[in-house]
């Protein structure tokens, strides 16, 4: 019988390798399982805020030998946050943000679309300029993405599409207080959205976002905590868990619980890290939580990934 959500869990990080460190900054990861095989996608660059950002796709049988699957750059452009999207069609989606402009910044949500990790194609514009669509998932027979606005005024907005790539606004102002930006977004069994949501304004506490179909209509709840590089994932028996940065104290990478119901986000366990640290990609395999992040702890910013054991 699969333990209740509500009760506590205990967490033990069981192994941590070092799979991404062949460029000066390696990081903003995500992780995803395809086709038999485990993806891990990631920005290489000179520094955090370089020009020259490319994504590097790795992929392993076993989670623990590594090899690269592709390098996608684009001409004139930092390519930046590469989020992985598993599509119904069964092709696996890339979205990230093309950055281009010396003095002023331009930014535009990109995607490329491929049948087996490795071939991902020419990339398309989706969403609108300046909207960064940070990360998106599929229910039912849609795509719903949150983007946010990359200059003054600051929001953030749902977008839905029917096939991935056409996304048109479906709640223009779904947040606006604070500089709402980065997010994670999962859907429950029974249909329900949840969204945690990033601030880094002078009121910088995240925020837990709940919706019903037709997810026009959103309730918000403030987690009094600040985070970065915020994912969720639903495990099997109904937890919700957060992969986020932390910034009370030692700032590091920690996998949360979020209790929907009471509004909480707490430290289940902090993975080796610090410094520049955090954009987790989680995903549930053979009993484990597997943990892709990247950190700066041991000198040079590497992407590592974590096996994550969870225990009543």
């Amino acid at each position: 019988m699969p333990s209740s959500p509500t009760r506590r869990r205990a967490a033990e990080v069981t192994a941590v390798r070092r799979i991404g460190d062949s460029a000066p900054h390696s990081a903003f990861t995500d992780l995803v399982r395809y086709a038999g095989s485990w993806f891990c996608a990631f920005r290489e660059a000179r520094t955090h805020l370089s020009d020259d950002g490319v994504l590097r796709v790795l992929t392993s049988t076993d989670g623990r030998s590594w090899t690269s699957a592709a390098v996608i750059a684009q001409a004139g452009a930092d390519l930046r946050d590469p989020r992985f999207v598993a599509r119904p069609d069964g092709r696996l989606q890339l979205l990230a943000a093309a950055v281009t402009g010396e003095a002023t910044k331009t930014f535009q949500t990109v995607t490329w679309l491929c049948a087996d990790g490795h071939t991902w194609g020419d990339p398309a514009p989706v969403g609108e300029p300046g909207v960064w669509v940070w990360r998106a998932a599929w229910h039912d027979d849609a795509m719903y993405g949150v983007g946010y606005a990359t200059r003054e005024p600051r929001f953030a907005r749902l977008y839905r599409s029917t096939d991935g790539i056409d996304l048109r606004p479906w709640v223009p102002t779904l947040f606006e207080d604070g500089y709402p930006n980065e997010s994670g977004l999962v859907f429950d069994p029974d249909g329900t959205a949840r969204c945690l949501l990033r601030r880094d304004g002078a009121t910088a506490s995240a925020q837990l976002g709940r919706a019903v179909p037709p997810y026009r209509d959103w309730t918000w709840t403030d987690l009094g905590v600040q985070v970065g590089g915020p994912t969720l994932l639903r495990l099997p028996d109904g937890l919700l868990l957060a992969g986020v940065r932390l910034h009370d104290g030692e700032v590091r990478t920690a996998i949360c619980v979020v209790d929907p119901d009471r509004g909480e986000l707490s430290e289940l366990v902090a993975l080796p890290s610090g410094g520049d640290t955090s954009y987790p990609g989680l995903v549930w395999h053979d009993d484990l939580l597997w943990v892709s992040y990247y950190s700066s702890h041991e000198g040079q910013t590497h992407v590592y990934l974590a096996e994550v054991r969870l225990t009543v």
